[in-house]
């Protein structure tokens, strides 16, 4: 599979699983999110360190070696390694998606939205450069120095950078390759789908406006918010019943 997808550029899904926090349903849940919103073929691929579970139409593949040192926190670092010269010999544009995120929207626009490399502009601090890396765009092997520069400085990118994608969005920046996804696209679960207090208390949790990715990150991933459960003390929500429509083989 992996020759044939090299022989012709062509839209790749790509996300990654490894260890133990998110088992097969979340990769097949997000390849059946896919295929409903994304029109036309597509190639899905899973960056992973255990591929039970995982359903056929996922083409499941090794993460590349980043050879960390080990005990470190991992901090997304491990995203990095898409960036590799050659991804397994895939060849075209890829989105990366990372496996809790909910669709809820087109996803064709993705592809063709104008931006060398394309990522979600961060949430909590509009003011900085800084990415969120949940949904990014870019061409597979064009970014090779990303990951070169990575391995060779770690130390020193450690102590400036506190995770991955900020490391990711400074090296993009600098060369003026770095892009956001509009505004509205990929919107988060806890800052922009939450009724504020204290109408969290009878109101529930909703998709925001023109939402196509909904990202969740910090106190939920979409088991906890199909249940109405938040994973910090006095923070309440009611059940996002929305989420079970889209969060589904």
């Amino acid at each position: 599979m992996c020759a044939v997808a090299a022989q012709a550029p062509q839209r790749h899904i790509l996300c990654m699983k490894w260890g133990t926090k998110y088992g097969p349903e979340y990769v097949n849940r997000l390849y059946a999110m896919v295929r409903r919103h994304l029109r036309g073929d597509f190639h899905f691929v899973c960056l992973t360190d255990n591929s039970a579970g995982i359903r056929p139409e996922v083409q499941c593949l090794p993460i590349p070696p980043l050879d960390l040192p080990a005990g470190i926190p991992e901090r997304g670092w491990t995203k990095l390694a898409t960036f590799s010269a050659d991804l397994h010999g895939l060849r075209g544009t890829a989105l990366f998606l990372d496996v809790d995120v909910v669709i809820t929207g087109a996803l064709d626009d993705f592809f063709t939205q104008p931006g060398e490399f394309l990522i979600i502009h961060d949430y909590k601090r509009p003011w900085r450069i800084t990415g969120n890396s949940s949904v990014y765009r870019f061409e597979l092997g064009a970014h090779p120095d990303v990951l070169e520069y990575f391995r060779g400085h770690f130390d020193s990118i450690r102590k400036q950078f506190r995770n991955e994608q900020a490391y990711l969005s400074d090296f993009l920046h600098r060369q003026g390759k770095l892009a956001y996804w509009p505004k509205a696209w990929c919107p988060s679960f806890k800052y922009h789908g939450i009724p504020r207090w204290p109408t969290n208390y009878w109101k529930a949790p909703f998709v925001p406006a023109g939402a196509r990715i909904v990202i969740f990150h910090g106190e939920c991933n979409p088991p906890d918010a199909l249940a109405g459960r938040r994973n910090r003390r006095l923070r309440f929500i009611q059940p996002a019943t929305w989420v079970g429509e889209h969060w589904r083989e």
